[in-house]
């Protein structure tokens, strides 16, 4: 897909940026890698994101990373095919980032390049893939719904892009603890891969999150990182007290993926945390951390992969509609709803399991999950409605692809 390792640090300040004699759009994507609705694509002819956080000028975008929401993780810049210099201009006048644009015969559009969220601050990639279907093509891929288009097969193979012009010095610090244990392997630069969905950086981006008022359930801590490549083990420390916590784990290409924790005598449990082979693989699931004793868990990867730990309130909401990719714990805070699930199934077969458990928290400040409800056990793909009962639950989903959940509460 023409996609590289590459990329660079650029400073949370307004970037004006441009190309040359090409007419530039942006995409504002949330943690799916799709707009959050049509207002998050902003072009000539919706100049003003909602947020004031993206503007469309006279030949540039101005982008002010610092005050774009938090619910976005990458900013998209796409535009008309073309040659020249995409460049993004700090408010001093000094190119913070780059890349060459060499435009393809067979492209109407291109997506040129991205900034994506990394650690607490914004890096800048270069995206190049081109489109023979023109700008309506490129962004129905990250979720634009266009009047009256229907795709074409043939798309454009990607625009030869070099030259990311590297800035020293710009890297933020790590936000919050220090990682647990030390990276394993290969360094771990992010840089985008292909992605089932859309094209998005490895590692994903690390969401921001605030505590969900009045929430005392689980253990409330600085959010840990571990980095790596295969079979590691990873040991919290004695900063996590007991209790269920959120575990997010993601890995680079296709390959098998399963996480256990380890019991006294450091042997697998009983059961698994996470057990899937996705190419791509996005996922979270929640661990148990035991009494007087830390949590260790064993992880089984074949390629590099990021592991972060956080306390539960730092799972995704969901509500409105909700895109996602394999397994993931969400958070309902709202009241009784119906639940629309739209399950792909799993990209190797359209098959795969989908499954849905149900923990009511609601009073709850310490101790591990209550009981368990199960609201979906099926084979995919699958298109069914379930009922949900009163927030806030805990909604731990199992799925082997993508999916959809729309929310419809109840009066």
């Amino acid at each position: 897909m023409g996609h590289t390792t590459e990329s660079s640090w650029v400073p949370s300040v307004p970037l004006r940026v441009d190309v040359e004699g090409t007419e530039l759009a942006a995409l504002l994507l949330g943690a799916d890698g799709r707009v959050r609705g049509d207002a998050d694509m902003v072009f000539e002819g919706q100049p003003v994101h909602p947020s004031g956080a993206v503007r469309h000028e006279p030949a540039s975008l101005v982008i002010e990373l610092g005050a774009v929401e938090a619910t976005v993780e990458r900013i998209v810049v796409a535009g008309s095919a073309g040659a020249g210099v995409l460049s993004a201009i700090a408010p001093n006048g000094d190119a913070v980032a780059s890349c060459t644009v060499t435009g393809a015969p067979d492209a109407a559009a291109v997506a040129f390049a991205e900034f994506f969220r990394e650690s607490g601050g914004w890096k800048f990639t270069r995206i190049g893939q081109g489109y023979a279907s023109g700008l309506a093509g490129l962004v129905t891929e990250y979720g634009v719904e266009v009047e009256g288009y229907e795709p074409e097969t043939a798309v454009a193979g990607p625009v030869p892009l070099t030259g990311v012009a590297k800035v020293p010095g710009q890297a933020p610090p790590r936000e919050g603890a220090p990682a647990v244990g030390e990276p394993v392997g290969a360094p771990a630069a992010a840089g985008p891969v292909g992605a089932p969905a859309a094209a998005r950086p490895f590692p994903p981006a690390d969401r921001p999150y605030e505590l969900v008022e009045g929430w005392e359930f689980g253990p409330v801590f600085e959010p840990l990182v571990a980095e790596g490549f295969g079979n590691d083990v990873i040991a919290l420390d004695d900063r996590v007290g007991d209790g269920p916590v959120l575990v997010e784990v993601a890995q680079e290409g296709r390959g098998y993926l399963g996480l256990f924790t380890l019991d006294r005598r450091n042997k697998d449990e009983s059961d698994f945390l996470l057990n899937d082979l996705l190419p791509e693989f996005r996922g979270s699931t929640f661990a148990q951390v035991p009494k007087g004793r830390p949590l260790r868990m064993r992880l089984d990867a074949e390629n590099r992969w990021i592991l972060r730990v956080k306390p539960l309130a730092a799972a995704r909401r969901l509500e409105g509609t909700l895109h996602g990719y394999g397994p993931e714990l969400l958070l309902y805070l709202g009241n009784g709803a119906d639940l629309r699930v739209d399950v792909q199934g799993s990209p190797e077969d359209g098959r795969g399991y989908a499954g849905i458990q149900s923990y009511e928290v609601e009073g709850r400040t310490g101790g591990g999950l209550p009981h368990m409800d199960l609201l979906l056990n099926e084979i995919g793909p699958l298109r069914q409605t379930v009922p949900v009962p009163r927030g806030p639950q805990l909604l731990h989903l199992r799925a082997e692809g993508s999916w959809t959940f729309t929310v419809k509460e109840l009066d």
